[in-house]
Order: structure tokens, then sequence, then C-alpha cells
């Protein structure tokens, strides 16, 4: 079967969209008197960011093979939309600035084709420009991908290295496995709404044949329709064809004017010839930020919520639901993946669907235990329970929250933030994160002039202003990726009953325990590195204190770690923060271990050091 299908991904700005052209215009897939920048780009808003929002899906006819290129977004905040495209295809270009190295989505977004086992083709774009450096950067992917793959050099914007690429795809890409006479089988990656021929499907055949004329039922709604159009995509436009069969990825018109019958990930099959069993589809993107939306002219209510259904036909991504505002009247509560994806949808909304609109900050999800009573507001009885923790109810709009006496206890959601950064920027980076109520998790060096650091931390920490920070502390050379850590909530800001225990014997309220456990480590830890650069991270818990003394690379000669006295110090510093100095620290031996540790450090490790206080 000569068809090959690829996806290209790599962090923002590395190049996609304009090597997606370079290849549009050296394959003759679009003529040099039509070619302009981005190309693919077709949203005004896309040009004038100079990001990628939506997935674009293009056929190139090269020598005898047909390449189905499918373009990606390079945010953070459009990583669905990247999962998506990736299971759609069985290749992948995986592309780095060469002058820029390995990023955080560099990172992700190789894990992720991985994972799906998926053919990976490193390419080092800008390699024309003097300061790039392809040899290192390649080492730095070798680095992520655990195997040394050979990567080819290009110049997007000359063209340098375009035509080799393209034959290293056509060797190396696997065809697309499955079967043209099996009843049909096609996954829905993607859809948007034509008012004159209703909804348009993006699919990708996986099984079978389909042409005009055929009935097809979608398998999780069971709704039937009649093809009135099958083809393939083309820069700019639709092109028609016969038929559509196993391998090939285009689209298809059903007539259908119902948007809630079509659900990105569904499976397309044959009324009169139904397959067993469906794809297996998509999972559904759960969204990590909150914020309202409300149309200006409360007479414009309904249309918002028309634009909002067509809308979430091109992005599914986002999650709403209606709510009202005793000031702002009808609105909606909508779910996002992130803070750049709620300014997108809001001004897609204001500029396709001509709506002015009011937007509230935007805040997290948190899982709230709290006391009920009588004269509570009946929104806080309607409010939905946390399935993973009994007795705890789901609160995404800080107007739901019970009044601060009632609470028992309040669990945040937690994210993995994945930091690259140069080793010049990584103290003020860590002290950020730490700012941030991050928790160290795990530190690797690219290379001795970049450094890849894995933090715990609160998301509710990073959707205010963390990303203006981060670019700051780093003076903009700083990239980051995350990702939700499953369904792990943190207690936000409660001790166990036993660290209550041994503070209240050391005259401490329950409430002061992170300032107190602060005070501790600010009093009571003397750190002495000899020798190389080493760092030091301190994670505060409310039962211990955890140390990583790090290695920069060029060795530590000697780590020296004990509990000092240092009284005066720390009872200035409790004093200061308004404890007294009643603390008791000469008897501090009681509660906390006595660690004294000299030992022999090599290049390249961690050494982990728990101070426990029992």
């Amino acid at each position: 079967m000569k068809i090959r299908n690829f996806s290209i991904v790599a962090h923002i700005d590395h190049g996609k969209t304009t090597l997606s052209d370079r290849i549009l215009e050296d394959t003759g897939t679009v003529p040099k008197r039509k070619m302009q920048a981005q190309l693919l780009d077709g949203m005004d808003l896309e040009r004038e960011r100079g990001i990628t929002i939506k997935a674009k899906a293009v056929r190139i006819q090269y020598k005898d093979y047909i390449l189905n290129l499918i373009d990606t977004p390079g945010h953070v905040d459009f990583s669905y939309e990247v999962a998506r495209s990736l299971r759609a295809c069985e290749g992948v270009l995986l592309l780095v600035d060469a002058s820029q190295g390995v990023e955080a989505q560099t990172v992700a977004h190789a894990h992720l084709a991985q994972s799906l086992g998926l053919k990976i083709i490193p390419v080092m774009n800008k390699v024309d420009l003097s300061q790039s450096d392809a040899d290192a950067a390649e080492e730095q992917l070798w680095d992520i991908l655990r195997e040394p793959i050979e990567a080819e050099r290009v110049s997007a914007k000359t063209g340098m290295g375009i035509e080799h690429l393209l034959d290293r795809i056509i060797a190396d890409v696997p065809a697309p496995q499955g079967d043209p006479n099996a009843p049909l089988r096609a996954l829905i990656f993607d859809s948007f709404y034509d008012p004159f021929r209703g909804v348009i499907m993006y699919v990708r055949i996986v099984d079978g044949a389909v042409k005009a004329g055929q009935q097809i039922r979608f398998m999780a709604t069971g709704a039937g329709y009649k093809v009135e159009e099958v083809g393939f995509m083309t820069p700019k436009q639709l092109h028609k064809a016969a038929s559509l069969s196993a391998g090939e990825v285009g689209y298809l018109v059903a007539g259908i004017k119902d948007i809630h019958q079509v659900k990105v990930g569904d499976t397309v099959t044959l009324a009169d010839r139904p397959a067993q069993p469906p794809l297996p589809g998509y999972a559904d993107a759960k969204p990590v930020v909150f914020a309202s939306i409300f149309p200006v002219e409360t007479t414009d209510f309904p249309l918002l919520r028309t634009a909002l259904e067509k809308l979430n036909l091109s992005d599914s991504s986002f999650h709403y639901q209606s709510e009202t505002s005793k000031a702002l009247g009808f609105g909606f509560r909508l779910g996002f993946m992130g803070i750049l994806h709620i300014e997108i949808v809001k001004e897609r909304l204001e500029r396709e669907f001509n709506l002015s609109l009011i937007a509230t900050a935007p805040n997290v999800v948190y899982h709230v235990k709290f006391t009920p009573r009588k004269n509570h507001p009946q929104e806080l009885a309607a409010l939905p329970d946390a399935p993973d923790d009994p007795g705890y109810k789901i609160i995404d709009n800080p107007a739901n929250f019970p009044p601060h006496g009632d609470i028992i206890d309040i669990k945040e959601p937690v994210i993995h933030i994945t930091v690259v950064t140069p080793v010049e920027f990584m103290d003020g980076v860590m002290t950020l994160l730490k700012e941030k109520r991050g928790t160290f998790m795990n530190m690797d060096h690219l290379s001795n002039q970049r450094v890849i650091i894995k933090y715990e931390m609160p998301m509710g920490e990073m959707v205010i202003d963390f990303y203006n920070k981060l670019k700051s502390v780093s003076k903009g050379y700083a990239s980051f990726e995350y990702e939700v850590a499953g369904n792990n909530f943190s207690q936000a800001g409660m001790a166990s009953d036993a660290v209550k225990s041994t503070l209240k014997k050391m005259g401490i309220a329950s409430e002061d325990i992170r300032r107190v456990a602060i005070a501790m480590y600010e009093g009571e830890i003397n750190m002495v590195i000899h020798g190389g650069g080493g760092a030091a991270v301190i994670d505060i818990f409310f039962d211990h204190i955890e140390i990583k003394l790090i290695d920069h690379g060029k060795g530590i000669e000697n780590i020296e770690l004990a509990m000092t006295p240092g009284y005066s110090t720390a009872e200035d510093e409790i004093r200061a923060l308004g404890f007294g100095a009643g603390m008791g620290l000469p008897n501090m031996k009681k509660y906390a271990d006595v660690l004294e540790i000299e030992s022999e450090v090599g290049v390249g490790t961690t050494v982990y050091i728990r101070v426990d206080f029992h």
C-alpha cells in the first residue's frame, strides 16, 4: 500500500508550520505563485499570534506515493489536539530547533509517540543558522528517546534537506495496516460545521471502504445517515473522490444538521454491514482550568449557546454548562485545558460568531469536605460528589465555597511540571517552583548547558502568572510542560494527628505548622558543600523535611550535613514570624533525628536525605 500517514510535532516556535510549507511547495502540492507563509494556518488568530491552534490534515502526492500530513499545535494547552492527531498516523517527525535544543514539549511529544508505538524520525531544523548546534541537539534527543536514531538535518526556511526527508518518510514510516475488504471502520479525528452542508467529518479509514450513496451508522450514538460525498483534504479546499478505502485519510459529508450526533473519536461503519468491535477512540479531555463567560448583551445568550455548540465540534477539548450570575445574568461555565486555551476560545467566539463577551478570572477545581447547615444556600446542597473522595464535594466556582467555619478539609489538584532551562538559570527556576509550593521530583542533565527539572505542584499555583514569572527568571530561555497527576488531589494545609500532637507539646498551634516547619529549617539545618558546584533542594512537609543535594556535573568532593543548635537564629526567626520564643529549641533533639554525614559523591549523582520529626 503506497500510503504514508505522519504528523509533525515539536515545541512551539520550532518551525513545524514552516516545514509543512516547504513540503507542500517542494512536492508541487501548492504552486509557487500561490505559496504564502503559514499556509495551513487558516485562522486569522493563528497568523496574528504566530501559533498553530488547530491540527491540519492535507494529502500530498510525492513520486508514486500518497503522503497524508497532519500539522499539529506546539503549545502545551493544545496537547489533546496533538494526541488525537497521532492516533491517525503510523509515523511522526519529531522536530527540534538546532539553535535552541530540546524543549519541554519536545520531551512530552517524544514520550507520547513512543507510547503509541509510532515510528519516530528526528529532524534538526534551522541548521543554516550560525548559532545552531545540530550535533548537541541530536545527542539531547537521544537521551530522551533512549536510543541513537539518526536525525535528518533540514532548513525549513531555505528548503535544504527536504527531498531527503521525504525519501526517509517513505522508507521508514510503515504503510497503514488495514483490510479494504473488511466491514467499514472509520475513526472520526476532527470535524467542523458548514452552514450549507452541515457537519463535515475528518476520518481515518482503518478497515473497509466507503463511497457516496451508502448508508452509514455511528457506533456510539446509533444514528444513521446517507453519505453525500467523500474526498480528501488539500490546502484551503476539499477534493471530491469516488471512494475512501483502508489506510486513507479524508472527509465525509452526510447532510448532518444535528451537531450532537457527531462525536470526535466515534467509529463510523456501514448500516447494512456493521463492524465489530468499534475502534478504541479517544479518552475524554479532562478540563483543568475553569472560567465563566457571559454575553455583554443579555439578549445574546441564545446566540452564545449556538456558538458554543458549533465551536465544540472543532474543539472538543473544552466543556461547558449553563450558569446564572446575579451580577452578569445568564452565561456558561467552561472547562479548559489551560490559560491560553481560555483566551483562544473567547476570541474565536467573538470573531467567528460576532459576540461581545465577558470572561471571569480562571480557577481550578477543589474537593471540599464541610459540615452541612440548614442555612446553607441551595447551591451547596446541589454540589456533585467527588468520585474518589467519599464525603467531599466538587467545587469549581469560588462563589460556591461554604463558609470558612464549616470547612473541615480542602484538597487541591496537583500537576507534574517539567521545566527545561539552561543551567545558569536553574537556581532561579527552582526558587520559583519552591515559592509556588512545588515538591522536587527529579532532575536530568541534557548536556553541560541544559537541564530538565521535574516538580509536583498545586495546579492553582500555575494558573496565576506562572508563565510570566518563569520567563522573567530565565530571561525567556526556560520552557515548561505539565500533566495532571492522575486523580491526585493533595491536602491544602492540613496536617496529620501525629504532627499536631508533637507540635502541641512544643507550644505550636496546628494552623501554624507550615510556617513553623520553615522556621525549623531556617534555624536548625546547616549544609556545607565542599568542592564542585552543588545545589540543595529543600522540601518542607508536615512531618519531615527532605533535602536533595544535586550534583551539577562537576562532582561534589565532600558533603557535611548536620543538625546544629543555632538557637538564637531559630528563635529570632520564630519571633519574627510571630510565634514567640517558647518553642523549646534547646530540646530540639527530642523531636528530630541528628544527622552527620560525610561521603564521597560522584559526578551525576543525587543524595537524598530525610529528616523526620517524631
